[in-house]
């Protein structure tokens, strides 16, 4: 069963439940002749799903347990069953019906507790039996061959319930150990992209091995265009508290890192939303646009549109529209020169652009055609980024993703003569946590920072 497939198989085991306990109670109502409206019976289906959702009960887990769901479940079918009696109460209130509260409706609601509780139980119970028979399992590399990441090899090969069957270890430099290890030493980490392309391997647990940390983290990274799940066993996990989110194995605790945020269903929900929101701002600030445009154009002459090359996304180059605020350059000197706030070839007409940061419109049009997104890393500059990447090694990390608009490090105030270090992990930490909320809120503070004219 694969990992999709476990999410599938637990969304199917809800269904079913709430086919049963509430196909049980409406039956049993009719039968009294006492039908329950089917109105209470969707808002419940509907709201108890969301909730489990929300909740995390439909991620994928090495150790599947009813009891852990338990406590979540029983709070989340109360609140459903309490949120469908108040929208029937509000319903027959609004309508002018005198229809009493159906508190046999609750019946069906503990049916379906109790047949959720029953068949998730059975359904880990076979989860955990395909495994152990070996029916699913994942070919797994460990990331340090030292002694915790030879007891945690020697855990998933002891315990296939958990579905990870190791394969090797990768280290540049594997500790001698008292006794010999079971699984032979594939190479060093570096190593570990070209195994990922080549198939064959879909789960990473990355133990302690003998590369700096920072240059673990630019490696993984790396690894977010594969299609694999990554496991890191955390320092000082003797100490660590195991929280609901996390995985065990054995007692070691496992922090899942978050699946790439390009490869999420919420991610193509924000290209949809992308396209929508340019599409519709184009039409409907038009007259804005061509008054700029007049502005531009009578201010400093011919020229309207600045074009320049910029990196985006996988290093894709693509030419960024604005308007033109500073007197025309060379192309060479606007390819090379770092840009300040106070530049004196700045028109009159071009600062107040920067400063409402009303130069950036045209890259509507870049959103339209897919070179960047509303929200996301600005992009930069082929020269710069080249000096940037061999500067700072996480800088290149921002190109994971498309660059955008705005983005969390502008709204930090980090634009123009700004830290370039502090950008970057700015940047990554946006691509780390990327959520649809979390742009909904960059994209309200950017309308707050132009509104205060806090541009560039």
């Amino acid at each position: 069963m694969a990992r999709l497939g476990l999410r599938t198989f637990c969304l199917s085991l809800d269904l079913a439940a709430l086919a049963l306990g509430l196909g049980a109670a409406a039956v049993a109502s009719a039968q009294l002749g006492q039908p329950v409206p089917a109105r209470s019976g969707l808002v419940f289906a509907g709201t108890l799903l969301v909730l489990l959702l929300l909740g995390g009960l439909y991620r994928s887990r090495l150790s599947p347990s009813v009891l852990d769901d338990l406590p979540s479940l029983t709070a989340r079918s109360l609140v459903a069953a309490a949120l469908a009696v108040v929208v029937h109460m509000s319903w027959s209130s609004v309508s002018d019906l005198s229809s009493p509260v159906e508190w046999r409706f609750l019946w069906g609601a503990l049916a379906t507790w109790v047949a959720l509780v029953v068949l998730r139980g059975i359904g880990y119970a076979v989860v955990r039996r395909l495994r152990a028979g070996g029916l699913v399992a994942y070919r797994t590399l460990v990331i340090g061959a030292g002694r915790v990441g030879v007891q945690v090899a020697d855990v998933l090969r002891a315990h296939p319930e958990y579905g990870l069957r190791p394969i090797g270890f990768l280290d540049d430099d594997p500790p001698d150990l008292d006794g010999p290890r079971e699984l032979p030493v594939l190479g060093g980490p570096d190593v570990l992209p070209r195994m990922l392309e080549r198939g064959g391997v879909s789960t990473v647990v990355v133990a302690f091995s003998s590369m700096k940390e920072s240059e673990m983290v630019s490696l993984i990274r790396t690894c977010d265009r594969f299609s694999c799940e990554l496991f890191v066993v955390p320092r000082l996990f003797e100490l660590h508290q195991v929280e609901a989110s996390m995985d065990t194995a054995w007692g070691f605790p496992l922090v899942r890192l978050r699946r790439a945020t390009y490869r999420t269903r919420a991610w193509r929900v924000k290209r949809l939303v992308d396209v929508l929101f340019s599409g519709l701002a184009v039409v409907a600030i038009l007259p804005v646009l061509l008054v700029i445009a007049l502005a531009v154009r009578l201010d400093s002459g011919p020229g309207i549109l600045f074009g320049q090359e910029r990196v985006g996304v996988d290093g894709h180059r693509f030419r960024v529209l604005k308007f033109r605020s500073l007197r025309p350059a060379t192309a060479a000197e606007s390819a090379t020169t770092w840009n300040i706030g106070d530049d004196p070839r700045l028109t009159r007409v071009g600062r107040f652009l920067r400063a409402t940061s009303l130069d950036e419109l045209p890259q509507l049009f870049n959103i339209l055609r897919g070179d960047m997104s509303l929200v996301g890393p600005r992009p930069e500059r082929p020269h710069f980024v080249s000096q940037f990447r061999s500067l700072y090694p996480s800088y290149e990390a921002r190109h994971r993703v498309p660059s955008g608009l705005t983005g969390w490090a502008q709204i930090h105030g980090l634009r123009g003569d700004t830290s370039i270090p502090d950008r970057a992990r700015f940047d990554n930490y946006y691509i780390e946590n990327w959520s649809l909320w979390l742009d909904v809120k960059i994209i309200l503070r950017t309308f707050s920072s132009v509104l205060r004219g806090a541009g560039r």
